[in-house]
């Protein structure tokens, strides 16, 4: 998932503005795809885009804060940053209770906006990898077995190999086998990391 090219959307429904932040990307260096109104990008939109939004809170139809919640709605983890004009500063906060990231007020200094954006597309970069790592850890535990799966929740609740045996009613070897194996393919050799592994992934694990 990190492999994927960090793009700056911008999504805003005024030409000269869109143009110009465009124009303002293209010469820092970064990918930029440009859109003149919300439904525009919500089309378009994919779990596996990569980068950021800088999204315009006022716009025809559907606004900034609308697009927000379609986009939360999808769990999309793409930081936004608002763009606003002064009255809008209210809603910009409330905006940022909703997850976006910050917010910039017009009209704005070109090096304060590629701050901003720099900042998103860094956190981008870390949720993806925290995102990779952990379907990574998902998978591992999707390679056990249902026994397996059983002795590592086991393990887990901090279970010694002789209760586990008694109360599955299976011999203690057995038991050591099992763990073995739970321990190669969740790639561990330490209960502690395993834990902390599964702990980290046990929302998804639920969710399924």
């Amino acid at each position: 998932m990190t492999d994927t090219q960090q793009t700056v959307y911008v999504v805003e429904d005024d030409e000269a503005v869109r143009d110009s932040l465009e124009l303002l990307l293209k010469s820092d260096g970064k990918p930029v795809k440009t859109y003149d109104n919300a439904n525009a990008f919500l089309k378009d939109y994919s779990e596996k885009m990569a980068g950021c939004i800088v999204l315009d809170i006022r716009m025809p139809g559907m606004d900034g804060m609308e697009l927000q919640k379609k986009l939360n709605e999808k769990h999309s983890i793409l930081p936004i940053i608002f763009v606003t004009g002064h009255g809008d500063v209210p809603m910009a906060v409330d905006a940022m209770k909703e997850g976006a990231v910050d917010f910039i007020q017009k009209p704005y200094r070109e090096e304060a906006l590629l701050q901003k954006i720099e900042a998103a597309l860094e956190q981008d970069q870390e949720q993806r990898k925290t995102l990779g790592e952990k379907q990574e850890i998902l998978r591992r535990v999707k390679s056990l077995t249902p026994r397996e799966h059983e002795i590592m929740d086991r393990m887990i609740a901090g279970q010694a190999n002789k209760v586990i045996a008694i109360e599955l009613e299976i011999s203690q070897r057995t038991v050591e086998i099992h763990r073995s194996r739970v321990m190669h393919k969740m790639g561990t050799h330490s209960l502690a990391h395993l834990v902390r592994m599964v702990l980290s992934v046990k929302d998804l694990i639920d969710a399924r």
